[in-house]
């Protein structure tokens, strides 16, 4: 008998990165090893419990600028280049090891992954992963949401609301024309919640978000089930809380699945262990050292010595721990159903590239877990947000409270000493471009093309990964240098629009570079924004 519900969600997001002018670019590397790593074989395990009709829901919200990505020509391109020298690799790494009886079919093994990922992206998906995902969602068992439109950190671009509902509305825009269907919720960049920002879900059409789970357990007021039933806001949107128990019991470094000393680790890696003459061609052209994908040695221990890697025996620990994680979910639900007096929903929330990527085993947990759900139990059942309010239960009113799930819970890693001066430019050229809607309400040919432009500008410049890897201490140049090129351009731009001298051969190169959202209309930064005024409604 079913005495609860759990529901499993996913976030897929990378920042737009997309870098035509050089030939080799760092950047792009995270998109295509994602892509490989976590997309394609998530991809492989719900059509494969699809085929064999396991009952299961999941929900995967997909961020907007890694949809534009999927359908970038040039990115689809450039995968194919990133495939074909990791097949050129795969192949003398099979010959290097052909006499090594434990890494021989390490190599082998990674053949075969790179093979099957060349012939699912360009053959079986024609490079085409948002009609991928459609499908898939087609199915019914997989909902699909949406985020904000770059990721940009909603309760630090609060002071200009427009670029909070500008950041909003091109996220369900996009998503409705990709996907087919209005999303019923949306994945709040790094599940950061201000008050107000539900009247913007409201007016958009949305039904749902998640909140840390401090930003349930200190709304107001006082919620009588804690995480285990969302809440409604004043606006009349539901807030799901995060379950700390089933988070730990995936996230944690120390107690978390991902930690086994069976599974892969990520960190040794050929890369970095073989001679610089050998591996030179498939790594930075410059003789940078990076991962390459071809990983031959398990966790082992907390130090340095590590010991091969033996997929059979992964293999058992993914049964094993995902035997664990169902047993745990039944016996928390079964007391929490006895507590509340009605079904809880044990919301668990994580970022899709754990798995996969970081936690190589990951995909193969989760259809291990769906299996074992569907056959071996019926305490509780897997289910999607949108499904639970279906559900009719009555849920109280509160207001989250203000929350992150970053570090410390709330703002502190956006918005700290590393990186609080970008704000100051962020808010100006939030000013600027509401103005402009302004005093060019009526705007038609390069005119308009550049305040679209300057709108796309704006939404990049504001991506939270950029203070995010700012306040982390990786990769800094880059981000100061994201954030700083796009805040340039929007004021180049700005400058030429006020004085009626657009450079249109710099405006079209820029309109190719930095090129998502098409259907972009500048209007949706105007003030006092409402559907009825957008001149591309959302249907």
């Amino acid at each position: 008998m079913t005495k609860g519900y759990l529901s499993l969600v996913l976030h897929a997001h990378l920042p737009f990165v997309r870098h035509p002018e050089y030939d080799y670019s760092f950047e792009e590397k995270w998109y295509f090893e994602a892509l490989t790593e976590t997309y394609l074989p998530l991809l492989q395990t719900f059509n494969r419990l699809n085929a064999d009709n396991v009952d299961y829901r999941i929900t995967v919200s997909v961020s907007p600028t890694l949809a534009a990505m999927w359908q970038d020509d040039y990115l689809r391109e450039k995968y194919r280049g990133y495939l074909e020298r990791l097949l050129d690799l795969a192949d003398k790494e099979v010959t290097r090891t052909a006499g090594d009886a434990e890494f021989s079919p390490l190599a082998r093994h990674y053949r075969q992954r790179f093979q099957e990922a060349y012939h699912q992206f360009f053959e079986h998906y024609q490079g085409n992963l948002v009609s991928a995902f459609r499908s898939l969602a087609e199915s019914g068992k997989v909902e699909l949401i949406c985020c904000a439109g770059t990721h940009g950190y909603l309760p630090l671009l609060n002071t200009q609301p427009e670029a909070v509902y500008a950041q909003l509305y091109t996220a369900v825009e996009q998503h409705t024309r990709l996907f087919g269907k209005q999303p019923q919720g949306i994945w709040l960049p790094e599940c950061a919640y201000e008050y107000g920002i539900d009247n913007f879900l409201r007016e958009l059409g949305i039904h749902y978000f998640f909140v840390d789970t401090h930003g349930i357990l200190f709304a107001k007021p006082r919620p009588a089930f804690g995480t285990y039933s969302p809440l409604i806001t004043p606006a009349g949107v539901a807030a799901f809380g995060r379950d700390e128990e089933s988070s730990k019991q995936v996230w944690s470094k120390t107690e978390g699945y991902p930690g086994d000393f069976y599974y892969r680790d990520f960190y040794r890696d050929i890369g970095y262990d073989l001679p610089l003459d050998y591996i030179g061609p498939y790594i930075h052209p410059d003789g940078i050292r990076l991962h390459t994908g071809f990983k031959y040695h398990r966790i082992t221990g907390t130090t340095d010595h590590k010991e091969p890697y033996q997929p059979h025996i992964a293999q058992q620990k993914v049964a094993e721990h995902a035997g664990n994680f169902m047993f745990n979910r039944e016996k928390q639900i079964e007391y929490l159903a006895g507590e509340m007096g009605r079904p809880p929903i044990i919301l668990a929330p994580y970022d899709a590239e754990l798995f996969g990527h970081w936690w190589y085993e990951g995909p193969a947990w989760l259809e291990d877990f769906f299996r074992k759900v569907h056959y071996d139990q019926d305490t509780f059942k897997t289910i999607t947000p949108s499904e639970y309010l279906g559900l009719g239960l009555p849920l109280q009113e509160a207001e989250p409270s203000s929350s992150s799930w970053g570090s410390e819970g709330y703002h502190d890693v956006w918005l700290n000493k590393d990186n609080d001066r970008l704000y100051r430019h962020l808010h100006m050229a939030a000013q600027r471009m509401r103005q402009a809607t302004v005093d060019f309400p009526l705007a038609q040919g390069q005119q308009k093309e550049a305040l679209n432009q300057m709108g796309r500008e704006l939404l990049l410049a504001q991506a939270s990964d950029w203070p995010f890897i700012i306040s982390t201490g990786t990769m800094v140049q880059y981000a100061r240098e994201r954030i700083e090129d796009h805040v340039v351009r929007f004021n180049r731009l700005h400058e030429q629009l006020y004085a009626n001298n657009i450079d249109t051969d710099w405006l079209d190169k820029l309109k190719t570079k930095d090129n998502l959202f098409p259907h972009l209309d500048y209007h949706i930064f105007a003030p006092q924004q409402s559907m009825e005024k957008v001149a591309t409604p959302i249907n």
